[in-house]
């Protein structure tokens, strides 16, 4: 209220000059005002769906602004001694008005020039993912892949990203450069299983499904190379040994292609369970609770109750 106050007192000490052009701006903007209440009134009446009634509700609000701030620079730019002051005051208003519109033009001209990623990339930026299926001036769109289908499938919904967003957000590309991704299967045996011989199918299987892309991804390791720091220097498929809580975790690592991976996974899966089916002495563990007798089952150099031998 003493903001209010001092503003009233100050503009009532103003000129009469500038005390008539405020009072314009008021008589403009109530003017302008009624003529868009008057306009969405008539709107309303006569339209009745409502994606053409928001169309026509942005449009007369668009236009009643835009004619309002042109009627209002008029009015004060006769007090300026030089049009260039008021181009000038116009220009920082458009640039505060239309802040996100020229952050977006100005990513579109990242996008086009930089070229992060182009139509027919899958990316990630921020938390949204999938194809790039167009890129336009203030926006590029996405058709979503991932959320909540699994293994980075097609939701079938269409994703409208500011440009902007390119300077905010991190970006990951799947396919740029090195067309390839690793995937991995992880693959839990029990303790008493032959786990060397379930590595040995694991391999046998990679070979089969994903080895052919390793001399392709070799070749295109050795071109992105010249733009990119990457560095490979195995592209076979690789089982990896560990354990977990309730058995011998193998991990098979594998190159695929990134809207392949629900595939080559599934392909892989049958082709192990195939495998493992006909072996006696592997079997899949899962969480389970397990007493052991030390005494009976554990080494003989190390079970409790007495020296070796005892």
């Amino acid at each position: 209220m003493d903001r209010l106050g001092a503003w009233l007192r100050d503009a009532a000490s103003a000129p009469s000059e500038t005390r008539d052009r405020l009072a314009a701006t008021l008589v403009v903007a109530l003017l302008f005002w009624a003529v868009r209440w008057l306009a969405l009134r008539v709107v309303y009446g006569r339209i009745q769906d409502p994606r053409v009634l928001y169309q026509w509700r942005k449009g007369i609000s668009y236009a009643t602004f835009a004619l309002g701030f042109l009627v209002v620079g008029r009015i004060w730019s006769q007090g300026f001694e030089s049009v260039s002051t008021f181009l000038g005051l116009l220009s920082a208003g458009l640039a505060i008005a239309l802040q996100d519109p020229i952050v977006n033009l100005a990513g579109w001209l990242f996008i086009v020039w930089r070229r992060p990623f182009e139509v027919g990339d899958r990316i990630q930026i921020g938390e949204h993912r999938g194809d790039v299926i167009d890129v336009r001036v203030f926006q590029f769109t996405l058709l979503e892949v991932g959320n909540w289908v699994d293994a980075d499938q097609s939701t079938g919904r269409i994703i409208h990203i500011p440009n902007g967003k390119v300077f905010r957000d991190a970006q990951a590309n799947y396919t740029q450069g090195f067309q390839y991704i690793w995937n991995e299967i992880a693959v839990l045996v029990t303790f008493e299983s032959d786990w060397k011989k379930a590595k040995a199918i694991l391999a046998e299987v990679a070979e089969q499904h994903a080895v052919h892309l390793s001399a392709a991804a070799e070749e295109q390791v050795r071109a992105a190379a010249r733009r990119f720091m990457i560095f490979y220097t195995n592209m076979a498929p690789t089982v990896y040994t560990s354990v977990a809580d309730s058995g011998v975790l193998l991990t098979l690592r594998y190159l695929c292609d990134p809207r392949e991976r629900r595939a080559t996974a599934q392909a892989i899966w049958e082709a192990i369970l195939e495998r493992f089916a006909g072996c006696d002495d592997i079997d899949y563990a899962y969480p389970s609770y397990r007493i052991y007798d030390n005494a009976a089952e554990g080494k003989p150099g190390a079970r409790a109750g007495g020296p070796p031998g005892s």
